[in-house]
C-alpha cells in the first residue's frame, strides 16, 4: 500500500519566476513562487540558463526552511522538463546524461532546462531521486505533421506538454472515460500559446513556438516573405531578431505590456488599438484550434482551454463563440504542472509505472565509441 506520508518536492522555473511545491497524494501541501526582476536576470544575458542554478536555489532553499520544511523529508524532487531531444511523454529519471545535454543547450537555452538541474541539486541533499515529467519535447506527433513544406526544414514537437497531458487527463477523469478514447483539441494559452490535437491517448500534432497565434511576448508565425526582408536587411542582427520573435513580440510589441489584465484595462478605457489587437490574439487562437479539429477530421468530443489567460471571461467567451460549434467546451483556468509534476512521480513511487532513462550517445573522438557525459555542475 502506498506511503501516504511521502512527500514530493516539484519545482517549475520559468523565465521570470520560479514556482514550487510540496505535494502529498491527495493535493498541494504548500506552494509558492519567487518572482526574478529583469535586473537580475540581466546578468545572466547571453549566459546559459544553467548559469542561474545557485540564483534559483538559494531563494528556494530559504523558502522551505522559512516553511519548515527539512530537505530529508522528500521521497524525491520532481522539475520541469527542459529543452532535450524528442522524447516519449512519462517520468524520467534525472541522471549526468540528461544534465549534460541540458548544458550543452542543442535545442536552445530557456528556463526551463534549469527544472531537472534544480531537481537533482534538492533530491541529492535528500538522499532521494530527481524526475521530470511529460518535458516540453514530447513527442508523439503522426508521420504527416513533421513535414514543413522545405526538405532543410523539418517541424519537431515542441509545447507545453506537461499541462497539456494533465488537463487531457483530469478531463478524461471527470468525464469518466479513458484517455486514449477521447479527440480533444487542448488550447493552452500562457506566456506561450499550444494548441494541440489529441487521438488515441497522443498529442497529434500541436503548433511550436515558431508557429501558430502570437501571444503575450511572442510573435508566432510571421509572413515569411516579409520575415526574409527583415532578416536581409542589416537593420537587425541575429540576436536582436531572435529577442523580437521570444520575447518581445506579440501583445508586447504592439503594447508595451504582457498583461492580459492590462490590454483589457485598456480596451475597456476605450482603447481602440489594445482592442483591435486583443481581437487579433484571439482570432489566431481561434484559427489555430479550427485547425486542429481538422487534424481530427471534425470529430471532436471536447475543446478545453487552459493556461493563466483562461482566467479571462472575455477571451473564454470570445473564443466559445469562434469554436462553440466544434464540441463542447470546458475551462481549467491556469496551469496544473506543479501537481502534474507530483502525479507523475507519485505514479512511480507507488509502482504504477516505471521511471524512463533518457536514451543520448555521442562518439568519442578517435575511436568512433560511444560513451556518456557527465559534467562537473556543482549541485551538491
Amino acid at each position: 500500500m502506498p506511503n501516504d506520508d511521502k512527500r514530493v518536492l516539484t519545482i517549475n522555473p520559468g523565465s521570470t519566476s520560479t514556482k514550487f511545491g510540496v505535494f502529498r497524494r491527495e493535493g498541494p501541501e504548500w506552494t509558492g513562487a519567487i518572482g526574478h526582476r529583469d535586473e537580475e536576470l540581466d546578468k545572466f544575458r547571453g549566459m546559459s540558463a544553467l548559469a542561474q542554478l545557485e540564483y534559483r536555489a538559494a531563494p528556494l532553499k530559504r523558502a522551505l526552511q522559512e516553511a519548515g520544511y527539512d530537505v530529508a523529508q522528500f521521497a524525491a524532487v520532481a522539475g520541469r522538463g527542459g529543452l532535450l531531444p524528442p522524447m516519449e511523454c512519462g517520468t524520467y529519471l534525472v541522471d549526468d546524461v540528461m544534465v549534460e545535454e541540458l548544458r550543452r543547450a542543442r535545442r536552445g537555452e530557456h528556463a526551463c532546462n534549469l527544472g531537472a538541474v534544480l531537481a537533482l541539486k534538492f533530491a541529492r541533499a535528500a538522499g532521494a531521486k530527481a524526475y521530470i515529467v511529460d518535458p516540453v519535447t514530447v513527442d508523439e506527433w503522426q508521420e504527416c505533421a513533421r513535414v514543413s513544406g522545405l526538405p532543410l526544414i523539418t517541424r519537431s514537437p515542441i509545447g507545453h506538454a506537461l499541462n497539456t497531458k494533465a488537463v487531457a487527463r483530469r478531463f478524461a477523469a471527470e468525464a469518466g472515460r479513458p484517455y486514449a478514447e477521447l479527440r480533444l483539441v487542448v488550447v493552452h494559452m500562457g506566456s506561450g500559446i499550444t494548441v494541440s490535437a489529441h487521438r488515441e491517448g497522443r498529442m497529434i500534432d500541436n503548433n511550436t513556438p515558431q508557429e501558430g497565434p502570437f501571444g503575450p511576448d511572442r510573435t508566432g508565425s510571421l509572413p515569411v516573405q516579409e520575415l526574409i526582408k527583415l532578416c536581409c536587411s542589416g537593420a537587425y542582427n541575429a540576436k536582436q531578431l531572435d529577442r523580437m520573435a521570444f520575447g518581445e513580440g506579440g501583445l508586447f510589441a504592439y503594447l508595451g505590456t504582457r498583461d492580459l489584465r492590462e490590454v483589457e484595462r485598456r480596451v475597456d478605457a476605450g482603447d481602440a488599438e489594445a482592442r483591435v489587437v486583443l481581437d487579433a490574439m484571439i482570432y489566431q487562437i481561434a484559427k489555430e484550434a479550427g485547425g486542429m479539429a481538422a487534424v481530427l477530421q471534425g470529430n471532436v468530443d471536447a475543446l478545453l482551454l487552459t493556461g493563466g489567460m483562461a482566467h479571462s471571461e472575455r477571451m473564454v467567451a470570445r473564443l466559445r463563440e469562434y469554436l462553440g460549434w466544434i464540441a463542447p467546451m470546458h475551462v481549467y483556468p491556469g496551469e496544473d504542472e506543479l501537481r502534474a509534476l507530483a502525479d507523475g512521480v507519485f505514479r512511480v513511487l507507488d509502482g504504477l509505472e516505471e521511471a524512463k532513462h533518457m536514451q543520448v550517445e555521442a562518439p568519442v573522438a578517435g575511436d568512433g565509441r560511444r560513451r556518456r557525459l557527465v559534467i562537473g555542475l556543482d549541485l551538491e
